[in-house]
């Protein structure tokens, strides 16, 4: 889905010249941009493409909406600034975390001997499951959420890394789709779009965090249930792509 369309974002945009023709002078150049004959390549487009499908993919898979009613649930006898410190100390550990994995995606590699196919399928198992989760209404528990998580929740005071940024928001499925995201795209260029999507997500989350409480109010338990039906069965279709295109390279190999 993200993965074919924007192997190489790099083109040249250059307006074809027949075969015989003479070059023109540079006066006799196009001075702008738009006097370029349109070759359908354009890749600050590209670009931009690349980064909004990475940032839908992600955002899908960490599912913010999802974990609205455990914040709410964690944090009913805070006060409104604590509630806001929590939502902002969330979205930090959330994007530390994930960066974290995705800049050491070719070390955990090659550490343990896997390539980068062997994790697509992997990683579109672990994706399966969690859209399965968000599908069935069992986010939380898809998510490690737990009797004992919560209840280890309820006595402790800092709720932000654990369970909220960790398990609830970055799991298997987003830093297995990020550690392959780093293995298929090698160019500065995508790595930093890449980079840019996790912090765009990570704002994503702080905002719903902060607006959980009129969001539940306004959407109740049946919306964000409706919703979280919506981004598991995107999460499902991505984790098929990935386990599709990891399998048809391992039958190439075969071959």
């Amino acid at each position: 889905m993200v993965n074919r369309k924007f192997d190489k974002l790099h083109c040249l945009c250059k307006p074809p010249t027949k075969i015989g023709a003479k070059l023109k002078t540079k006066d006799q150049r196009p001075k702008t941009k738009d006097q370029y004959p349109k070759t359908g390549c354009n890749p600050r487009a590209q670009i931009m493409d690349f980064f909004f499908a990475t940032l839908f993919s992600l955002f899908s898979i960490v599912d913010p909406p999802g974990a609205i009613p455990v914040y709410v649930a964690l944090t009913s006898d805070r006060s409104k600034p604590e509630r806001n410190k929590i939502a902002l100390q969330t979205s930090f550990y959330f994007i530390l975390i994930l960066v974290a994995f995705f800049l050491a995606g070719s070390y955990i590699l090659s550490f343990f001997g896997l390539t980068i196919h062997a994790l697509r399928i992997a990683g579109g198992m672990a994706l399966l499951g969690s859209g399965y989760g968000l599908m069935s209404g069992n986010f939380a528990k898809r998510k490690g959420y737990d009797e004992k998580v919560e209840e280890h929740a309820q006595n402790n005071s800092d709720v932000a890394f654990s369970p909220m940024a960790m398990p609830m928001l970055s799991g298997p499925g987003s830093i297995s789709y990020l550690i392959t995201m780093y293995g298929q795209h090698s160019s500065w260029m995508e790595r930093s779009m890449i980079f840019a999507a996790i912090l765009a997500t990570g704002v994503l989350v702080w905002g719903s965090l902060r607006l959980a409480p009129n969001l539940f109010k306004l959407l109740g338990a049946g919306g964000l249930n409706a919703i979280a039906r919506i981004m598991g069965f995107l999460v499902i279709a991505i984790g098929v792509q990935f386990i599709v295109e990891g399998m048809l390279h391992l039958i190439q190999v075969t071959q």
